[in-house]
């Protein structure tokens, strides 16, 4: 009986763990989530999977151009409040694509992208 208790405990940990990652909620005490720190929105190297260490992190509202990125990346935005971020064809933010809630995430192919916008809610 002790074992099926043990069993039952521990399946129940791991689904609580695969809802958290699933839902993207922030997980670290500190509100981090895969090394995107809270506030932020993050972009992981080519074909990181899962999402585990950034290759940039931006912080401020506004388009961010971006160079040389191509492939499937992880884009996170770990914003509060309701802030979004956008996946942009154009550099400055033009021609948005895909919109990214906050505490959400993509896996997208970049190659089309230039731009990244934080904005505010």
């Amino acid at each position: 009986m002790r074992r099926i208790t043990r069993a039952l405990a521990a399946l129940g940990v791991a689904a609580a763990a695969m809802t958290a990652v699933g839902t993207g909620s922030a997980g670290a005490a500190d509100g981090s989530w895969a090394g995107c720190p809270y506030g932020a929105v993050c972009l992981y190297p080519q074909d990181q999977n899962p999402a585990s260490s950034p290759s940039a992190v931006y912080w401020s509202y506004g388009a961010h151009n971006l160079s040389g990125q191509y492939g499937n990346h992880w884009v996170l935005n770990n914003q509060s409040g309701g802030a979004h971020a956008h996946l942009c064809q154009s550099s400055g933010g033009g021609n948005c694509v895909y919109d990214i809630p906050a505490q959400k995430g993509v896996y997208y192919d970049l190659g089309p992208i230039n731009s990244i916008t934080l904005d505010r809610p």
